[in-house]
C-alpha cells in the first residue's frame, strides 16, 4: 500500500456518472486540480448509447430537456452543433381501452380530452375557483390527486406520467419532493391550475425543448471524459474513506482498488457522486450513520427493451413522442418512446425503432424473468398496441436492478439527514440524482452547486486556484 503524499490532491470526485463528471469539470474550469475516480470502464453511468445493425439505441435516458445550465455546459464542450431537437408539437399518447389517445398538454386540454369523464373535468375546472392548502405532513402524489381531482385523473393520466418519469408508485412518491412546483402552486396560490397559469413565462421566453445528440446521449459524458483527460481514472473502486489531519489541516485518505492492487490517495476535499449503495459502504469510516441514511432511498428496477422494424410492418401511425400505459390497461409495459420519430439517425432508411420500459416500483417482479421472456412479453404487448406484424429485425435489452431513485414520502427528511451528516465533516460533499431530481438537467445543476460549494471551502483552506470563478 502506498503512503499518502504530504500534499493532498486538492479535490477528488468519486463516481463518473453525469453528476460526478459535471462536478469535476466545473472544478477543473475553476482552476482547481481535480481527480475523478470511476469504478467502471467508461464515463456516463446509466447514460449509454449502442449501435446495432444500423440502429442507434439508448440504454438509459432517451433524451434531455434543454435547461439553461445544461445548454451552457454543452456549448462549453463544443457539442452545441451536435444537438438534435424533437418537434415541440410532437404528440404524446396515452393508451386507453387499447387505443392511443393524444395526451392533453395544457390545462384547457384537460377539459376536452376523451380520457376523462364529465365529473373529473368539472373538478378540474372548479379547482381554479377554490382555495386549498396542502397538509402539513408529507403527502403522496396519489393522495394529492385524489384530494384535488379524484381517482380517474390519477389512474388515467397522473400514474402513467409518474411511471414515465420515475418508474415509480404514486402511492409512495412524495409530491413535494418529486414535483415541488405543484406543491408550491397550491401553497402559494391555493390552486394548482391557477398557480400554473400565473407562473407561465412570457410568450417570447424560449421553452425547454426535448433534445438528444446526433450520435446519441453518450456524446455528453464522452466529451466530459475527454476534457478531464488523465485526471479521469477508470476501473478504480473506492473501498474506504477516512480522515487524516497532518500539519493541522484536515484531509481525507481514500482507499482504492485498481487492477487487483490497493492504493491510498489523499485529498483536501471529496465529492461523493457514486451510487448510494456503494457510497453507504465506503463512507462508514467517516460516520456509521451513512449506511442507514442511504438505505432509506429506494430504487426502482427497470428493463429497457429496444426493437427495430421495417416501416411497413407497423400499421399504427408511428409519429410523436410515444405512449404511456395506465396500470388499468392490464399490460406490463410502462411506456414506449418512438426514437426514430423523435430524432434523425436512429434507424436505417425505411426502418423504425422504439424503446420500451417495464418493471418499475409497481412491477419489480418482472426483472425476475429471463431476458428472452421479457423481450417476448414487452415486444408482444407493443406489437398489439401498434399493430405490428412479424418479428423485429433487431432487439436489445438492458436491465437495471437499481435504475431510478424513488423520491418517496419522507425523502426530504432523508436528504436533510444526509446534509447534516456531510456538514459535520468539513470538506465532504454529495452529488447525485437522488438529491434534487433524477433528470440530466437537474443533476448538472446540482453538480454545479456542489462544485461551487467545494470551491468556497477550498478557498477558505487556502488551496491555490480555489478562488477562481467557474466558467461553465
Amino acid at each position: 500500500m502506498s503512503i499518502p503524499s504530504p500534499s493532498p490532491f486538492p479535490a477528488v470526485v468519486i463516481g463518473g456518472g453525469i453528476s460526478g463528471l459535471a462536478c469535476a469539470y466545473r472544478l477543473q474550469q475553476s482552476g482547481i486540480p481535480v481527480r475523478l475516480l470511476e469504478a467502471g470502464t467508461r464515463p456516463g453511468g446509466v447514460i449509454a448509447t449502442i449501435e446495432k445493425e444500423g440502429f442507434l439505441f439508448e440504454l438509459g435516458p432517451q433524451s434531455f430537456l434543454s435547461t439553461e445550465p445544461l445548454l451552457k455546459l454543452i456549448e462549453a464542450l463544443g457539442l452545441k452543433e451536435a444537438i438534435v431537437q424533437a418537434d415541440p408539437k410532437a404528440p404524446r399518447y396515452i393508451l386507453s381501452d387499447g387505443k392511443l389517445i393524444c395526451a392533453p398538454l395544457s390545462p384547457p386540454g384537460l377539459l376536452t380530452t376523451p380520457l376523462l369523464g364529465a365529473r373529473t373535468k368539472w373538478r378540474i375546472y372548479s379547482e381554479m375557483a377554490q382555495r386549498t392548502q396542502p397538509p402539513t405532513e408529507d403527502e403522496s402524489i396519489a393522495a394529492f390527486v385524489r384530494r384535488k381531482f379524484g381517482d380517474e385523473l390519477l389512474d388515467k393520466m397522473v400514474a402513467p406520467f409518474v411511471s414515465g418519469v420515475y418508474a415509480g408508485d404514486p402511492e409512495k412518491l412524495s409530491l413535494r419532493s418529486s414535483f415541488p412546483k405543484v406543491h408550491e402552486f397550491e401553497t402559494t396560490y391555493g390552486s394548482v391550475l391557477r398557480g400554473a397559469m400565473k407562473s407561465r413565462p412570457p410568450k417570447e421566453t424560449p421553452r425547454n425543448g426535448l433534445c438528444s445528440f446526433r450520435d446519441g446521449m453518450e456524446a455528453l459524458p464522452r466529451a466530459l471524459g475527454v476534457r478531464m483527460g488523465d485526471m479521469f481514472v477508470t476501473q478504480s473502486s473506492v473501498v474506504g474513506v477516512r480522515r487524516g489531519k497532518p500539519n493541522g489541516k484536515p484531509w481525507f485518505e481514500i482507499d482504492i482498488e485498481r487492477h487487483n492492487h490497493r492504493e491510498t490517495i489523499a485529498a483536501s476535499a471529496v465529492v461523493v457522486a457514486a451510487p448510494t449503495d456503494a457510497a453507504s459502504q465506503f463512507l462508514r469510516g467517516l460516520s456509521n450513520q451513512f449506511p442507514s441514511a442511504f438505505a432509506r432511498i429506494e430504487y426502482a428496477p427497470v428493463a429497457v427493451v429496444s426493437a427495430g422494424y421495417r416501416r411497413e410492418q407497423i400499421q399504427q401511425p408511428f409519429n410523436g413522442f410515444g405512449f404511456l400505459v395506465p396500470r388499468t390497461e392490464g399490460l406490463r409495459v410502462l411506456g414506449t418512446v418512438f426514437n426514430s420519430s423523435l430524432f434523425p439517425g436512429r434507424a436505417p432508411e425505411g426502418m423504425e425503432c422504439f424503446t420500451s420500459f417495464a418493471g418499475g416500483a409497481t412491477d419489480p417482479g418482472l426483472l425476475k424473468l429471463s431476458d428472452d421472456e421479457i423481450m417476448k412479453l414487452i415486444c408482444g404487448e407493443v406489437a398489439r398496441v401498434l399493430q405490428i406484424s412479424g418479428q423485429p429485425i433487431v432487439t436489445n435489452i438492458h436491465r437495471y436492478a437499481r435504475a431510478i431513485p424513488q423520491y418517496n414520502v419522507g425523502h426530504s427528511e432523508t436528504v436533510a439527514a444526509l446534509s447534516a451528516l456531510t456538514s459535520a465533516i468539513p470538506g465532504l460533499f454529495l452529488a447525485g440524482n437522488y438529491l434534487s431530481g433524477p433528470s440530466i438537467g437537474a443533476c448538472v445543476e446540482q453538480a454545479n452547486r456542489t462544485a461551487d460549494a467545494m470551491r468556497v471551502y477550498l478557498a477558505s483552506m487556502g488551496i491555490a486556484g480555489a478562488g477562481a470563478v467557474a466558467h461553465a
